[in-house]
């Protein structure tokens, strides 16, 4: 049985005449013919009575219309619904971001994009920099928004945004009205700093900034989001850098100073090589937001 043959008999059962019904379907009578004559073989009823005057549907055939009507309004609803999730027009998208992108790049790229595919929905996730990789690498996130990410074969990188590192104290320490701060003035401060495994690049750049020095900082806590470090922080555990944007939090009883040498993070989309239409849109969102942010 056929798509094809059912909706020969829709167009047959709805006019209830033969040449009509071929007219409609803009082929010939006798295909049209055989083609009824074969779906009534293969269903083994009859689904039309057909006199030299008249064709009506018989009970088989009008119990088998109701049927197939719904039958073929579903197959239509999912093609059109295939093809607008493969225009990107619907379906779903999955995002991840670190904590920094919830108040720097994201916001505005979701309202942007919202208003372009309205009926395309969004599952935001907020995850390291590490759980976004193993979830693109296994297929969980479309895309993803991490920290001074290294080569991982498999994904796609793109810079977003760079930023400054930016040393954050307690308020009562005593370089927090220091104009700026070398890291050798760090040396030997207890640090709270997020795990490596999770955000391997951004840590990375973050030690990296001690190389030079003959003592390595001394990890005394580690946190995943950046509003615990920052909590830690003003508790006096520690002190920690972070990205300079940290400062739209205003959390009490933290001040940020500028380090020496203005050293950066960046922020870049991640992507395998399967993208959909969906998410080149989000990437161009992302992309238009990234510009206003402060680019070095």
């Amino acid at each position: 049985m056929e798509i094809r043959q059912l909706r020969y008999f829709l167009v047959v059962a709805d006019e209830l005449h033969f040449a009509r019904a071929a007219e409609r379907l803009h082929i010939t009578q006798p295909p049209l013919t055989v083609a009824i004559q074969r779906l009534e073989r293969e269903l083994g009823v009859q689904l039309f009575d057909r006199t030299t005057r008249r064709v009506s549907l018989t009970a088989a055939g009008q119990t088998f219309r109701d049927r197939v009507q719904r039958a073929v309004a579903d197959l239509d609803d999912a093609a059109r619904d295939v093809a607008e999730v493969a225009a990107g027009r619907s379906g779903k998208l999955s995002i991840g971001f670190v904590s920094s992108a919830s108040y720097t790049t994201i916001p505005e790229a979701i309202r942007a994009f919202r208003e372009q595919r309205p009926r395309v929905s969004l599952v935001l996730r907020p995850l390291t920099s590490g759980e976004q990789i193993e979830q693109l690498l296994d297929g969980e996130l479309d895309l993803g928004l991490i920290r001074d990410p290294s080569y991982v074969p498999g994904l796609r990188t793109e810079l977003l945004s760079t930023e400054d590192l930016v040393a954050v104290l307690p308020d009562a320490h005593p370089l927090a009205r220091a104009a700026e701060v070398r890291p050798e003035m760090l040396e030997g401060e207890p640090m709270v700093l997020f795990p490596y495994r999770l955000m391997p690049g951004f840590v990375s750049r973050v030690l990296g900034l001690f190389d030079p020095l003959q003592t390595p900082p001394h990890v005394v806590q580690q946190a995943i989001h950046q509003e615990t470090v920052l909590g830690l922080v003003a508790a006096g555990l520690g002190i920690s850098v972070l990205p300079e944007s940290v400062r739209r939090f205003q959390m009490p009883g933290v001040t940020t100073r500028p380090l020496s040498n203005r050293p950066q993070t960046e922020m870049h989309v991640a992507r395998n090589f399967g993208d959909s239409p969906a998410a080149e849109d989000f990437i161009r969102c992302l992309r238009s937001q990234g510009h206003k942010l402060p680019l070095v």
